[in-house]
């Protein structure tokens, strides 16, 4: 066992799609990070939680459906800073209908997926005919500096690569229904398709190295700057990915993944997704899970295990019907299972802090404990709901090694679940101590402010014992959009944009008030 080492900070959750500039094509991108975190250290904040950056399954918009575990999506990529790009002339060398299409999801007020997804795979097609006419077969140092950066992440980008310059081939179709020699991953094959799709296979390899060496030069202007960069490590896969294709002994194909009833969903969730086979991820020494927190720590300084209870017990619903069950079967198994892939995530060296909301059995909680695993928090469920009246647990006593939140990116924002709060629930969280010392005895409910409600409740946040906070960016300004429904499929999901560009948030002065009362609060309650 570990011992708690006090750190205390504050952060906020921004999707970095969430988080377009001026510059960007409609959706947050990999250069968005530096005048986000350049707002963050203006605010005090110490940590930028992102969502996955993982590239996600054609037509979908949740980037916890992943083609793969380790590859960036390409439609983070900076266009502006791609150099082939650039040297085509940039958006200038659009067609106009393009230019139409570009002006357009920049305009509009939520993120437009297929469209910016189109126009990006379109400007980095281009991009990379000029890399390979240019640089490719001239051997320069740019063709170089690609082969090192495949040679030293081969590990995952040669699978990645393959597997879609095969799909690609493939019109689309999922990995089953490819020939099968491919479907089984055959070395032969496998070689094959190197040698006939080699250009195809390039081109994915300089989409990850140009979103690889931007995204290092972004986490870089972030350590300057103070300011951490937190990832999200999710449960799951897409069954119709480069890692299940490549890892299919480590996968029950037969199993849809899922969660069971829980504050969430009164029936439980379908993920759709395959579940882990552990005994064969056992006998494989945790492989593939290994890469994956190896590449969750070259990414990020900490991040957020998505789902932890799932490592710990997996909730798995046979696609043929039938009864959903756990697997491991039993709590001793189950425990051993989730202290040693949470070991496995802590050994590379990035923070790891876990999502165990929802349904989680008390021996997982005191597994954490002895891992010294912070949880989170959240000051809505964070009640002692054995005790008459389930009162609200006064945020001050939070333990340390914990993340206290305001809520989550699936839960609706701070404010619309005070709206619809109880009378009772006002009432008790407006006798907690610390709200009173707050309110000056006055309590919450009877204020008509909804603006001093906020403030009222971020800042009983930033008193509480947790050593790290972080609060989505919706609470901080009181807004009532949220990033994502659970259990739901719409339009809206995943598709939340800043009402501002992130390069000009410092000449709005609503942005510029939440600024100075970030940095006040961080300051007094020792999170600098």
């Amino acid at each position: 066992m570990s011992a708690h080492v006090a750190r205390r900070r504050a952060g906020l959750l921004i999707p970095l799609f969430s988080g377009s500039s001026t510059s960007s094509w409609g959706i947050g991108d990999i250069g968005d990070v530096t005048p986000l975190t350049a707002w963050l250290e203006g605010a005090g904040q110490r940590v930028l939680q992102l969502l996955p950056l993982n590239e996600m399954a054609p037509g979908q918009q949740s980037p916890y459906t992943a083609v793969s575990a380790m590859a960036i999506d390409p439609i983070l990529i900076r266009m502006s800073a791609v150099e082939e790009w650039m040297a085509l002339g940039g958006d200038e060398c659009l067609s106009s209908v393009d230019r139409a299409r570009l002006d357009h999801v920049r305009r509009a007020s939520r993120v437009e997926y297929a469209t910016i997804r189109g126009l990006k795979h379109g400007a980095l097609s281009a991009a990379f005919d000029r890399f390979y006419a240019h640089e490719w077969r001239r051997d320069t140092e740019r063709a170089s500096a690609l082969r090192a950066f495949v040679s030293a992440q081969r590990w995952w980008v040669d699978d990645h690569a393959l597997f879609r310059a095969i799909r690609a081939r493939e019109e689309g179709r999922p990995w089953a229904e490819w020939p099968e020699p491919l479907q089984r991953h055959e070395p032969e094959a496998l070689n094959h398709v190197r040698r006939v799709f080699e250009r195809d296979v390039l081109f994915h390899q300089y989409l990850q190295w140009i979103a690889d060496t931007q995204w290092q030069v972004a986490r870089t202007a972030s350590h300057a700057r103070g300011v951490e960069i937190f990832g999200d490590l999710p449960f799951m896969v897409d069954v119709d990915s480069a890692d299940v294709w490549a890892y299919q002994h480590c996968f029950r194909l037969d199993v849809s993944v899922g969660a069971p009833p829980d504050a969430f969903s009164a029936t439980g969730q379908d993920w759709g997704m395959p579940v882990y086979d552990w005994e064969a991820l056992a006998h494989d020494g945790f492989r593939w899970l290994r890469d994956r927190a190896r590449r969750s720590s070259d990414l990020y300084d900490g991040y957020r295990v998505d789902h932890l209870v799932g490592f710990y017990r997996t909730y798995g619903r046979p696609r043929a019907g039938g009864e959903p069950f756990f697997t491991p079967a039993h709590a001793d198994e189950q425990a051993a299972l989730g202290e040693q892939v949470l070991g496995i995530f802590k050994e590379t060296g990035a923070e790891v802090i876990a999502e165990d909301l929802g349904t989680v059995p008390d021996f997982v909680r005191a597994s954490m404990a002895a891992l010294d695993i912070p949880g989170f928090r959240v000051l809505r469920w964070e009640r002692r709901w054995h005790e008459k009246g389930q009162p609200f647990l006064d945020p001050v006593d939070y333990p340390a090694n914990s993340v206290a939140a305001s809520g989550t990116h699936d839960t609706e924002p701070l404010m619309v679940w005070w709206s619809n709060a109880s009378d009772e629930e006002r009432s008790q969280l407006s006798r907690l101590p610390t709200i009173q010392r707050l309110t000056q005895g006055d309590g919450l409910p009877g204020r008509r402010d909804a603006s001093m409600v906020r403030d009222a409740l971020l800042e009983a946040l930033f008193a509480s014992g947790s050593d790290l906070l972080l609060i989505p960016v919706q609470d901080v300004f009181g807004w009532h959009s949220r990033i994502n429904e659970p259990a739901t499929v719409t339009p809206e999901n995943w598709t939340f944009r800043l009402p501002w560009p992130c390069d000009r948030l410092d000449d709005i002065p609503e942005a510029r008030e939440r600024q100075m009362q970030l940095r006040v609060w961080a300051a007094q309650y020792q999170r600098l």
